[in-house]
């Protein structure tokens, strides 16, 4: 059965927008979350955790991207927060840095 006309985004630049912030916004909010915890806590075991619970987070996060009515909002939230878990990494990196 089809889906109905009248819940689908009919613009096609909010239909990009979702699109490219489910795909490449939550694919940089998983990754920045999980670079910001390697600096805060053991880096091996939140690289070998990351390969399943950034993947799970990710597609959490497309799932968020489609239900949105407006794509760039999610794009602005997507953005705004892995600038934070940037500023969270750079800090770890700062006042926790890691004996080579």
């Amino acid at each position: 059965m089809p889906a109905n006309p009248k819940y689908l985004t009919q613009s096609k630049t909010q239909r990009f927008a979702k699109i490219t912030a489910a795909i490449l916004g939550g694919y940089f909010v998983s990754v920045s979350f999980h670079l910001a915890l390697t600096s805060w806590f053991n880096r091996p075991n939140i690289i070998i955790t990351m390969t399943f619970s950034a993947f799970i987070l990710w597609v959490a996060l497309m799932i968020v991207a489609f239900l949105a009515k407006n794509g760039w909002k999610i794009w602005f939230l997507y953005l705004g927060l892995s600038l934070f878990f940037l500023g969270i990494l750079y800090l770890g990196q700062n006042y926790n840095p890691v004996a080579p």
